[in-house]
């Protein structure tokens, strides 16, 4: 997999002050996307070793509190992102406990593969749905258009 960007300290994606890890990699491809630069599975960086350890890190560091975890893209769940995205979520929950995973994709809850919903199982929040320019809404909190859908699975909105 590789990353496009990571912001060790964010507060725009997602509730709270939080890690974001934008990965590169998206089949949908909308029209009206602002991170087109993201779509190409070999955009960016090589997520490393180094990379997930760092993420872990930053979730765990104490001097900057965060709420958690935000994975957007491209597309977390492209299919080349799907293995290292499930070994980092799995980490998280593991050495994170007290931090929240949010999760943005083009696909539908009710398009997901079993591959795919293992990591939907993991998380806390997944926003769903292709961007459509023609529904956007600068008013919408987590979300771009008024098609997609937050799913809360593991806390209270």
């Amino acid at each position: 997999m590789n990353y496009h960007n990571y912001y060790p300290v964010d507060i725009v994606n997602g509730p709270g002050t939080r890690v974001t890890l934008f990965v590169s990699g998206c089949v949908h491809q909308c029209k009206g996307c602002y991170n087109q630069s993201t779509w190409r599975v070999d955009a960016g960086h090589p997520f490393t070793q180094a990379m997930e350890d760092q993420v872990i890190n930053d979730l765990n560091d104490i001097r900057i509190k965060r709420r958690g975890l935000s994975l957007s893209g491209g597309d977390p769940l492209h299919p080349h992102n799907v293995a290292a995205v499930l070994k980092l979520v799995q980490r998280v929950r593991r050495e994170c406990n007290d931090k929240d995973i949010w999760l943005w994709t083009g696909y539908l809850l009710s398009e997901l593969t079993p591959e795919q919903q293992q990591i939907t199982d993991l998380i806390d929040v997944m926003v769903d749905g292709k961007y459509e320019q023609e529904q956007r809404n600068p008013s919408l909190v987590w979300k771009g258009s008024e098609n997609q859908i937050i799913h809360y699975f593991n806390i209270d909105n």
